[in-house]
């Protein structure tokens, strides 16, 4: 079965949204076996919106259209849709009530405008999920299928895997199970992973079996996804736990969590389970660190707090940091230390430097000192990041962590 992704909304051709809906559309496509070979954005114009559907039509299977649901007068691919099948629209009362209680819990009174989501094409079915105020729709046009989900991605998500995505997978008759794995990365490139694992990419393209796909995160680093496709879930698994170990064995040490965790929860779970406390002192990152590790529900468990030392005098003051300059080794390894001492934290992290855009003690900007203190021991190590401001913070986060990461797993031996 080929399916296409239509994005309606003229905010969108704009620039003023990125479109994540058709990203998120198309991976989970590609995961239940169905394929997608093209994404489409329109703006809120019913000619270009009908032209945009029928083209869709006319080249797959089925079309999935994100966006242009809500209850103002340029919400409009409910009337598109209905001139599209041929047919009137009627006011479903079921949906009324719904909407109205809706806004009644919220202890609203439902605007008149509202009553449009609730006009639905004659014949469409609605999506029993509504999470929002506009419902999903499952309009068959010949002996194919339009689905219509809202915009707002928490609402458009709800609705793909409660109805659409099972709905394709019937249709298309997909008897085959799929599966993937998250591999999360820190410390190197796209294209140095693929030279680490050609050799491995090569194979597979020979014998088959799983596949491998690289996804830029930016800031979080690179993904290294395991998909594997079978009868039945149990073949999947061992596939994907056969092809797991392989891909571990050439990129291990560089691999620093699986699927949905980050740097911090992993660090966290590692203080967690060897029953150490942390703390951090801060400097150019002004509390991102700390904010970062307090995002992680139950991150009391391990962590004790943050000193954000700013100023020159509020290192030395507080920290221990000596006279001189305030962006170097002897500085960043005396915050290490201090913070440890000022919080009762068996570990610490300490961060220095110089975001920019100007120099700082004879550094350049993008210079970043980072120390780790761990059972008292301190160590510190310089980088250079060749990235404005925001990005410099940003990487020295996780950056940071992760050389923590890399000291308390060879603390337990791993």
């Amino acid at each position: 079965m080929l399916c296409e992704i239509v994005a309606v909304g003229t905010e969108l051709l704009l620039g003023q949204i990125v479109d994540t809906n058709s990203a998120w559309i198309g991976e989970q496509l590609a995961l239940s076996g169905i394929d997608c070979h093209r994404h489409t954005a329109v703006g809120d114009n019913r000619e270009r919106m009908m032209a945009a559907f029928r083209g869709a039509l006319d080249r797959a299977d089925a079309v999935i259209v994100t966006g242009g649901l809500g209850p103002t007068q340029d919400d409009i691919t409910r009337e598109v849709v209905a001139e599209l099948m041929g047919v009137a629209m009627e006011r479903d009362q079921e949906l009324v009530d719904r909407i109205e209680a809706r806004f009644a819990g919220r202890g609203r009174e439902m605007p008149t405008n509202n009553l449009r989501q609730a006009d639905v094409p004659v014949g469409a079915t609605t999506m029993p999920e509504l999470p929002g105020t506009a419902p999903g729709l499952i309009c068959p046009i010949g002996d194919k299928v339009l689905y219509t989900v809202p915009g707002v991605p928490w609402e458009m998500k709800e609705m793909l895997e409660g109805s659409v995505l099972p709905d394709l997978r019937r249709r298309s008759g997909t008897v085959s199970v799929i599966g993937s794995r998250t591999l999360r990365t820190w410390g190197q490139s796209e294209s140095g992973l693929a030279e680490m694992l050609a050799d491995e990419i090569e194979r597979l393209d020979v014998e088959g079996g799983a596949t491998l796909a690289f996804l830029a995160s930016g800031m979080e680093g690179l993904k290294v996804r395991i998909t594997a496709k079978a009868a039945t879930s149990a073949e999947v698994e061992e596939t994907l736990d056969v092809e797991e170990a392989r891909v571990r064995a050439v990129i291990g040490p560089i691999v620093f969590g699986m699927d949905g965790a980050n740097m911090e929860s992993v660090v966290l779970d590692e203080l967690v389970s060897q029953g150490l406390t942390l703390a951090t002192a801060e400097s150019l990152t002004g509390g991102l660190i700390g904010s970062r590790l307090t995002d992680v529900p139950g991150s009391s468990r391990a962590f004790r707090g943050s000193v954000v030392a700013y100023s020159g005098d509020v290192k030395r003051e507080l920290l221990g940091v000596p006279e001189g300059p305030v962006v170097g080794e002897e500085a960043v390894s005396a915050m290490a230390a201090g913070v440890c001492r000022l919080l009762g934290a068996e570990v610490s992290v300490a961060v220095t430097g110089v975001a920019g855009p100007d120099p700082q003690d004879g550094q350049e900007p993008g210079t970043v000192w980072m120390a780790t203190c761990v059972d008292g021991e301190v160590e510190a190590v310089r980088v250079l990041f060749p990235f404005d401001r925001t990005r410099t913070r940003q990487f020295t986060v996780i950056s940071v962590l992760n050389l923590l990461r890399l000291r308390l797993q060879a603390r337990r031996g791993s």
